[in-house]
C-alpha cells in the first residue's frame, strides 16, 4: 500500500480510502467491523463516511453508518487512522437532518459535528467535508446548469469563518469539498488567502471509467490549488465489476435494490462502453473491477481511491487493484474507448 500526502495538510493517506454509505443499509455492524479489520490490515489508514449515511438517505437510519465506525473506532489507536465524514448540505429531500436545518452556517456547523464526533467516539475528526454545495449546482448525473435554479446561500466567507471556528476548537483539522465545481474549488481558495481562513486540502468528486468529467476544468482548478482528489465510484455504482453485463439483476446490490439511485448508469452508451472495457480486461487476464481501479489510482490527480463493498470478497478483490499497474499499452485501449464513448455516465 502506497501512501500520499492530501494537498497541503500533514496528512498521509493510503492510496484506497474504505469507504462505508453501505454500512447499516447493506452490512450489518459485524459485516462493517469484519470489513474495517480486513481493510486496516491490508494498509489502509483512510476511512470515509457521512452523516446522511448509509444510502439511500432515510429518516430510520440516518446516522447509522458513523455509529457503527464508533462502536469500531473506539478499540483502535486512533492516531494511526485518519477518519473523514461530511456534512449534508441543502437542497436534498433529508428533511429529517436537524429538522431540515441543513445549511452550511455555523449553528447546523457546530451541530452536525458534535453529532459525528458523538456516533464516531472520537475527539476529532481529521476531514470534514462538505458532503455538496450549500449553493445550487448540477448534482450526481446532472449535466447542465441553470440559473433559474439559483436559491439562497450562505456565503463562502461565512462558511469558512465557522469552519476556522471548529478548526480551532480541535474538534476537526482539516477541511475538504465534495461534488465540487471549478468556481468552487477556486473561490474557497481564493477566499481563504484572502482572509486568512483554513484552505480546503482535498475534494471528493466522482471519478471513474464511465465518467471523466474531472479531467477537464477541475483538473486544471486542483493542479494549481494544490488539492487532492478523493475518487468516489470507482467502480460506478457496481457497473464496471461486470455484476450487471447482460441485463443481469443480482440479488442485494445497489442498481437492484435502488435503481432511482443510479439513474446515471442507465444512460446511452453505458452499456456499450462497459463492454468495450470489460473486453479490455479479459484480453489481459485482469479482473474488470481490478481494472476500473487501477486506472482511477494511475491518474496524477488522484490521492486516493475509494471503494466500498457489500461482501468481505468484494472488499478483498478490490484492495487487490493495489497490486495492478496498468502499462501504457492498456492506458491507450481505454483511451481508445473513452473517445468513442465520452463520459456516458457524468
Amino acid at each position: 500500500m502506497n501512501y500520499n500526502q492530501l494537498g497541503e495538510s500533514d496528512l498521509k493517506v493510503s492510496e484506497i480510502c474504505l469507504g462505508t454509505m453501505t454500512f447499516g443499509q447493506q452490512n450489518t455492524i459485524e459485516d462493517a467491523q469484519k470489513q474495517l479489520d480486513y481493510a486496516v490490515a491490508q494498509g489502509i489508514n483512510f476511512i470515509d463516511t457521512a452523516e446522511m449515511y448509509p444510502v439511500p438517505p432515510r429518516a430510520e437510519t440516518q446516522g447509522r453508518t458513523e455509529a457503527y465506525i464508533g462502536e469500531w473506532l473506539k478499540k483502535q489507536q486512533r492516531d494511526k487512522l485518519i477518519i473523514a465524514t461530511k456534512i449534508a448540505g441543502p437542497g436534498r429531500a433529508i428533511k429529517w437532518v436537524r429538522g431540515g436545518a441543513t445549511n452550511i452556517q455555523r449553528d447546523n456547523i457546530k451541530q452536525a459535528v458534535d453529532d459525528s464526533l458523538k456516533r464516531l467516539q472520537t475527539d476529532y475528526i481529521d476531514l470534514y467535508q462538505i458532503h455538496w454545495p450549500d449553493r445550487y449546482v448540477p448534482l450526481f448525473g446532472q449535466t447542465e446548469y441553470n440559473p433559474n435554479f439559483e436559491r439562497e446561500t450562505v456565503s463562502i466567507a461565512e462558511q469558512l469563518t465557522a469552519f476556522a471556528d471548529v478548526i480551532k476548537a480541535g474538534k476537526i483539522r482539516y477541511l475538504g469539498l465534495s461534488n465540487e465545481t471549478p468556481w468552487g474549488v477556486s473561490e474557497f481558495s481564493h477566499i481563504a488567502k484572502q482572509l486568512g481562513l483554513p484552505k480546503v486540502v482535498s475534494i471528493q468528486n466522482a471519478y471513474n471509467l464511465l465518467n471523466r468529467e474531472f479531467d477537464r476544468h477541475l483538473a486544471e482548478a486542483c493542479y494549481y490549488e494544490n488539492i487532492g482528489l478523493l475518487a468516489y465510484s470507482p467502480l460506478g455504482f457496481g457497473v464496471l465489476s461486470g455484476k450487471y453485463v447482460d441485463g443481469k439483476k443480482p440479488e442485494n446490490t445497489r442498481l437492484t435494490l435502488f435503481q432511482n439511485f443510479g439513474q446515471r448508469y442507465f444512460k446511452p452508451n453505458v452499456n456499450e462502453a462497459v463492454a468495450a472495457y470489460a473486453e479490455i480486461a479479459r484480453k489481459h487476464n485482469i479482473k474488470f473491477a481490478q481494472l476500473a481501479i487501477a486506472f482511477v489510482r494511475s491518474r496524477w490527480f488522484v490521492t486516493s481511491t475509494i471503494i466500498g463493498a457489500s461482501t468481505i470478497e468484494q472488499l478483498k478483490e478490490n484492495i487487490e487493484s493495489v497490486n495492478i499497474v496498468l502499462d501504457k499499452d492498456i492506458l491507450a485501449q481505454l483511451d481508445a474507448v473513452h473517445t468513442r464513448y465520452p463520459n456516458p455516465a457524468p
